[in-house]
């Protein structure tokens, strides 16, 4: 069973999303589930920081030894952060999903756009 963090909330594309801080922002990256069945992580693309993103669109890729895949908005909002630890060592994805691996850190367009993700217990639902 992969790790899934109850304070995360999920997507069904097997995208993870933090509560929101003070200013309104989420860190954004991918679950376990998903780095799991990608295989080792060799690269990473996403969008740079003042990118204007709408939630459900593409907004990035990361490949793989198997395969590319999008890499999806769970949220709208605006770019304020991209983990720059993963130019150099996309292989972070892979070891440290929830933590050090993270992707991206958007300012949330609206505040209560994390409530419509599913909650650990769904999302688990639907990977198990």
């Amino acid at each position: 069973m992969s790790n899934i963090p109850s304070e995360l909330s999920y997507t069904a594309e097997h995208e993870w999303v933090s509560a929101p801080n003070a200013d309104g922002v989420v860190r954004i990256g991918i679950t376990d589930f998903a780095q799991d069945a990608l295989g080792d992580v060799v690269y990473a693309q996403m969008p740079e920081i003042g990118t204007a993103v709408t939630a459900n669109d593409v907004i990035g890729e990361v490949e793989s030894t198997k395969s590319v895949s999008d890499i999806y908005a769970p949220v709208s909002g605006e770019i304020v952060a991209r983990n720059e630890a993963l130019d150099s060592d996309s292989a972070l994805i892979n070891s440290d999903p929830y933590g050090d691996g993270w992707l991206i850190e958007v300012r949330l367009a609206e505040p209560d756009a994390v409530d419509s993700l599913l909650s650990a217990s769904e999302y688990e639902q639907q990977v198990g």
